[in-house]
């Protein structure tokens, strides 16, 4: 979301579709099931998701 740069403060990221595509299926398939919900909020790829969720405390 490059055009939300100017609102969010945080740099947009590009993610191609076959790596949008694994993240997907590996979220249906519950294998981040674990992961809380913020780790998801505006990040890029899962491997994104999975180092977000290292940071926080839950």
């Amino acid at each position: 979301f490059n055009v939300a740069e100017q609102f969010t403060g945080m740099p947009g990221s590009y993610v191609p579709v076959s790596e949008t595509v694994k993240g997907f299926k590996e979220i249906l398939d519950g294998k981040h099931d674990h992961l809380p919900e913020d780790a998801f909020r505006n990040v890029g790829s899962i491997e994104d998701v999975v180092a977000k969720a290292a940071k926080m405390k839950y």
